[in-house]
Formats: C-alpha cells, structure tokens, sequence
C-alpha cells in the first residue's frame, strides 16, 4: 500500500471537513477534474459522488467515488473509481500534529492500494500513486493554507 504523509497548519476537523466536501476535490487532487454530483447522505459509508477524472490531456471519464468507512474527524475510507483504470481504496488518517507553540496542525497519511482485478499490480502502482498522491497532499496543503478563512 502506497502511503504519504504530510503536515497540514490547519486543525483536523478544518482537513476533515475538505475531504467530506467533494467540491473541494477538483482544488487538490490530482486527476479530478470536476464533481458532477453528490448523494443526499454524503459522507455516509455507501453513499457516493460522482465525477470526472482526466486521463490524458482533455479526455475525462465519469466515474464514483464511494464512502467505505467514516470516523470524523479522524479517518476516512473511500473506494475510488476511474475506468478504465480500475479500483482502489484510499484512506485517510488524521491526528493532531505535536503542539509547537504555533497555530493548530494536523499530520493526515494517505494510504491507497489497487483492488479487484488491479490488486496484483500493486507493486507498480505503488509507485505511480505515491508520486500522485504526495502532489495532492501537497496541494491540499496549499488550498487550504492560502484560505485565512479555514480556521
């Protein structure tokens, strides 16, 4: 499984609430390109949102996203789709960083691995989604340190 971490200067339930808010996606991660909807019970576990991920250049496809498991605000469970790609499972873990004396911070770790039929490729993937993923983090960093309104 590829796991990322990164040190967010926001509180946890302020990183909480940008990953249970997919308008927020098309910000940050890597490949979303836009939301197109989202359940009634968004982020309740089964319930989905609906997007699209950039393949190459201006091809998109439509896809899902799905809630696997929620603990607010630590943890988030998410089976991501992109066909023709295929499947995995990303997970969110939060925790408050160590105090410094400074404003709030929170460490979040990304772990995603291929599922279903993609899960013997994982040794590759590993490597494509660790890259992926640190850029996301990194710009979810970004998005959401640049807003003095996220408190």
């Amino acid at each position: 499984m590829a796991t990322v971490r990164r040190t967010i200067h926001r509180p946890p339930d302020a990183v909480f609430a940008a990953l249970t808010t997919p308008e927020t996606y098309p910000h940050w991660l890597v490949g979303c390109r836009e939301i197109r909807s989202v359940d009634a019970d968004w982020p309740e576990p089964g319930q989905s949102f609906h997007h699209r991920v950039g393949l190459v250049g201006p091809i998109t496809v439509a896809d899902t996203t799905e809630v696997v498991e929620i603990e607010s605000p630590r943890r988030l469970s998410l089976e991501v789709r992109a066909r023709p790609v295929g499947r995995g499972r990303a997970t969110f873990t939060l925790e408050p960083a160590p105090a410094t004396g400074g404003p709030p911070a929170t460490l979040l770790a990304l772990e995603e691995a291929p599922i279903g039929l993609l899960a013997p490729t994982k040794p590759l993937a590993d490597l494509l989604t660790a890259h992926r993923n640190q850029r996301s983090l990194a710009n979810l960093a970004d998005y959401l340190e640049r807003d003095p309104a996220v408190t």
